[in-house]
């Protein structure tokens, strides 16, 4: 998976613009009723309508960069749902995400603490990331696959399977229903 890098050293008024915009709105999301049509205006306008009908961003939320972040059609949020996102973020239809969840698409590098080292996480369409599950950067979630609870994925996970633990590894196959 490629990645880039990001000095925030160098960035510029836009860039503090738009940070400065992402906290001041996540602020509002985090202070409003849910379910509310000013609660949905705030998140339209958060993920600059990048968030599919029927999905659900449930508060307490904590976000840096919202614009690298798209969510599909009936997606679900959960609380405490922790995204660092420079590195990009992809949520696709269907998907779950339950409460106090991190999803990291940014570290810093080893030797120059300041320097952001980005890739992108992408989950798939129908997965389901258990409570307090941590994806760390690179990381493609397959479509299908459940993450237990509290595991720390750190590699990708294949479709139509569960993992758990820390490092998370591959626990069963999930078979698909039949009718």
């Amino acid at each position: 998976m490629e990645g880039f890098v990001v000095d925030p050293r160098k960035s510029g008024p836009e860039e503090f613009e738009r940070g400065l915009r992402d906290v001041k709105l996540v602020f509002g999301i985090n202070h409003t009723m849910p379910y509310t049509e000013e609660y949905d205006n705030l998140v339209q306008e958060l993920f600059k309508g990048k968030i599919g009908e029927g999905s659900r961003v449930l508060p307490p939320l904590n976000l840096v960069c919202a614009s690298e972040v798209t969510i599909g059609k009936g997606v679900l949020v959960m609380g405490g749902c922790l995204m660092m996102s420079r590195g990009g973020i992809t949520i696709d239809d269907g998907a779950m995400i339950a409460a106090n969840v991190q999803l990291i698409s940014n570290n810093h590098d080893l030797h120059d603490h300041q320097l952001l080292v980005c890739k992108p996480v992408h989950i798939c369409r129908n997965a389901w990331i258990g409570a307090g599950a941590t994806i760390l950067p690179g990381v493609t979630i397959g479509e299908n696959a459940v993450v237990a609870a509290s595991a720390v994925v750190t590699k990708d996970v294949a479709p139509n399977t569960i993992v758990g633990g820390n490092p998370a590894k591959f626990i069963k196959r999930v078979e698909p229903k039949t009718e």
